[in-house]
């Protein structure tokens, strides 16, 4: 079996609904490290059962293409059951599931993936399950939900559905879900997951470029979409730039000649490089050569 690009290697992840099947095929043209499809509020009621019936066909071009081929289904108690008895034919390499606020909406679509892979002669234990923040009482339970199953290699927060719970009015600048993405991340690097950034709303890149950075800033590495034109926004600003690389390399060798010297720190442009910092910066180096790889 093919091996995908890991967890932690995945920038951009990108939502797209409907029945449309040339549509969803061509969305791979996005660049989107994770393609979606989505059954849930994307796709409308009257339009599941044809989305379902095309979904196994979706997925395999998909995986054709390099990209990495997910399903969010609806909630278990409503449609979700449908639509994984449907998708899990084509063995999706991830299953997301909307509005978690509790580890049992884990632990309950982690046993119906079980079955489904068992019933279809899938290899068993290998599809991700991708929990999704979209609920107070979900934010407050993130580490939780990301521990209730080894499935859960990545978690991923709202930003139109939080909001709304929380009663937040929205702003291009999302000063008002800074707080939620900021708990989430800690949450999730508790945990253990990748945490996935929420997408940005609004059709401008300028505005998907600034939050993706500020995201980044925070210490994410991936962020979702709905547009596709922003799936190549996300990529560059997770992935470390020319001048990015230049400036880790140049921290990695003034640590290290210090250390040399029996130095425990050094200044560089007016800061002082310390073990964090110095970790930092390989980590940084690390993940470039890892990407260059994709």
């Amino acid at each position: 079996m093919p091996q995908i690009r890991p967890p932690e290697m995945r920038r951009s992840w990108l939502f797209v609904g409907g029945a449309d099947e040339a549509a969803l095929i061509a969305a791979a043209d996005s660049g989107a490290d994770v393609l979606i499809h989505e059954l849930e509020d994307f796709t409308a009621p009257a339009l599941r059962p044809a989305a379902r019936e095309i979904a196994p066909r979706v997925l395999a071009a998909w995986k054709a293409r390099g990209c990495v081929a997910a399903v969010r289904v609806n909630p278990l108690a409503g449609d979700g059951r449908d639509d994984l008895d449907a998708v899990m034919h084509g063995a999706p390499d991830l299953v997301m599931l909307p509005k978690v606020s509790e580890p049992s909406h884990v632990t309950g679509l982690e046993d119906a993936v079980l079955a489904a892979e068992q019933s279809l002669g899938l290899q068993t234990s290998v599809t991700e399950l991708v929990p999704n923040i979209e609920l107070a009482r979900g934010l407050i339970q993130t580490y939780d939900i990301c521990n209730a199953s080894p499935r859960v290699k990545c978690a991923l927060v709202a930003s139109e559905d939080i909001a709304t719970d929380l009663g937040a009015e929205r702003s291009r600048d999302g000063e008002e879900l800074k707080y939620v993405r900021a708990r989430f991340h800690v949450e999730c690097v508790a945990a253990g997951v990748v945490s996935i950034d929420a997408p940005y709303t609004w059709t401008d890149d300028a505005g998907t470029e600034a939050e993706a950075r500020y995201a980044r800033q925070l210490g994410y590495t991936a962020k979702s979409a709905v547009n596709p034109d922003h799936a190549a926004v996300i990529n560059e600003v997770f992935t470390p730039s020319a001048a990015d690389i230049a400036k880790a390399q140049r921290i990695v060798a003034a640590f290290e000649a210090a250390q040399a010297n029996g130095d425990g720190r050094v200044e560089l442009d007016g800061s002082l490089v310390e073990v964090p910092i110095y970790r930092n910066a390989q980590t940084l180096l690390a993940r470039a050569e890892a990407l260059s790889a994709y």
